[in-house]
């Protein structure tokens, strides 16, 4: 799940992944029943976001940044 703003997910993301804003977090309706992994750029907002989430009821774990990711990005 990439946290980055709308602007940022449409620049390049990771494929597959879902787009959940930090800034919108708190209206997120996705299934608590399965885990969740989470990234921005380097990793401060994937952990803010992580937190959040974990508090709501959610499995929730950051993995870091995009910045250290190597492989094609989707747009």
């Amino acid at each position: 799940m990439d946290v980055r703003e709308a602007e940022e997910y449409a620049a390049g993301h990771i494929p597959g992944a879902v787009s959940e804003p930090l800034s919108s977090l708190s209206e997120t309706k996705l299934q608590k029943d399965r885990p969740l992994f989470l990234y921005c750029l380097r990793g401060m907002r994937s952990r803010r976001a992580a937190g959040i989430l974990r508090r709501m009821g959610y499995k929730a774990k950051s993995i870091g940044g995009i910045s250290r990711y190597s492989g094609e990005l989707e747009r």
